[in-house]
């Protein structure tokens, strides 16, 4: 794949003759809804035709795959060889380029139809998919959840169900709740009895452990839970994982942070989420929801104190919309990088790049004469997080959440890596 951004005056078919590629090709990939009405700054993901190897007389494809650093295998299933053996001179041969292998997650709080829907729609890129989420209650039993539908899906498309657990919703930080259950062995007992019932019932392989906003003073009764699911569920050939945080440093304060031991989850989980995104709050100020430079910062302080294969980058695949001026605790409104491009065709709009945050945005006046302030993810934005997994050698991706459409993520996604599946 390649990376194309338009320029003004440039047309699809300019493009696509440019790259010599099908102008088909470019408006399924990037799934353009009005291929005609490009925006200046758009980005658009090309499928180049890469490199190519024409079979000489004695050439095998062991000598092929060992010439180019590639696998047999590789190139087998590059060109959709039946036979591996048979090969003819003249025969050209695509050669995949060498892509590390990572795992990928996915949450989703989709109704389960819409959930189950989108799983199946990319679960051939997904090592795992989560519903979220089960809320813990203060009696240490978990409100009912449905998500049969979303394990169904999963299991249809070799992912792994993933649970997940939090103890806040929409309207509750749930710092008192988290402190009901965290101070209690006895309800830290149950609540793992009570996810292993779930578990065992749904078909879940592993446990994610979302509590945020947790008490200062109950950092190490939460390791001690970690703990806790860690001894219970390993017996049982389950896994244990995390979410995080956006830490830059040990010491750094605040009620989102300060419990959230990241050596601690490190050394204990099997593995852990980074929630690498919500700069951009929906009720802050515009800015770049998951900015690379902020990201970076947060990787770098998770390998401090903990290994590359036990990291997932978080990832937010949404866009945001913000009024100008801003006013204090005026909600944006949250959409998908599509619906992104179409607002910016539709008031005819220039988009813009930040370079140190690695993020597209733009600006524009509605009918009613209200401006408007975008950041959204696109191609670029994409890469360059796909670049820092493959940079730190990170375990993967977690993507929060589907059900927004962003076809270039997905193109991008399987061009960069291979995708490891367990089932």
């Amino acid at each position: 794949m390649e990376i194309h951004i338009v320029s003004r005056g440039e047309t699809l078919w300019q493009i696509a003759n440019h790259y010599n590629v099908d102008i088909n090709s470019i408006i399924q990939l990037n799934q353009l809804p009005n291929p005609n009405n490009l925006v200046i700054g758009q980005s658009l993901v090309i499928p180049t035709h890469g490199i190519t190897h024409t079979v000489r007389p004695g050439d095998t494809l062991w000598q092929i795959a060992n010439r180019y650093g590639t696998t047999v295998q590789a190139i087998v299933s590059e060109n959709h060889l039946s036979n591996a053996s048979r090969l003819y001179v003249g025969m050209n041969l695509v050669i995949p380029k060498s892509k590390p292998t990572i795992e990928v997650n996915a949450y989703t709080y989709q109704s389960p139809t819409e959930g189950a829907q989108s799983i199946k729609d990319v679960g051939n890129l997904l090592t795992y998919m989560s519903p979220f989420a089960y809320k813990v209650k203060e009696d240490a039993s978990l409100e009912p959840f449905p998500d049969e539908l979303m394990i169904s899906a999963a299991q249809s498309k070799n992912v792994v169900p993933l649970m997940s657990i939090t103890n806040f919703t929409a309207t509750q930080t749930g710092s008192n709740l988290a402190h009901t259950i965290l101070s209690s062995k006895v309800l830290q007992e149950k609540v793992i009895n009570n996810v292993l019932k779930i578990m065992d019932n749904k078909g879940y392989k592993g446990l994610n452990i979302d509590f945020e906003s947790v008490q200062p003073s109950d950092r190490e009764n939460y390791n001690a839970f970690l703990q806790l699911a860690v001894d219970r569920l390993h017996p049982k050939g389950y896994f244990v994982s995390t979410a995080l945080a956006p830490k830059t440093s040990a010491t750094q304060g605040g009620l989102l942070y300060e419990a959230h031991d990241y050596e601690a989850h490190g050394r204990i989980a099997d593995f852990v989420i980074l929630m690498t995104y919500e700069w951009g709050y929906r009720l802050g100020p515009p800015q770049s929801i998951s900015p690379i430079n902020q990201m970076k910062k947060v990787v770098e302080y998770a390998l401090s104190v903990m290994p590359a294969n036990k990291i997932f980058l978080g990832f937010q695949i949404y866009a945001r919309d913000w009024k100008l001026p801003h006013v204090k605790g005026q909600e944006a409104e949250t959409f998908s990088p599509q619906e992104a491009i179409r607002r910016a065709a539709k008031y005819g709009t220039i988009i813009q790049y930040d370079t140190a945050t690695q993020s597209p945005f733009f600006r524009y006046v509605d009918e009613n004469g209200q401006q408007h302030e975008v950041w959204f993810e696109d191609a670029r934005s994409a890469q360059a997080k796909f670049d820092l997994i493959k940079r730190f050698k990170l375990r993967g991706v977690s993507y929060w959440a589907l059900g927004f459409p962003f076809p270039q993520n997905w193109a991008l996604l399987l061009d960069n890596f291979n995708i490891k599946k367990l089932t």
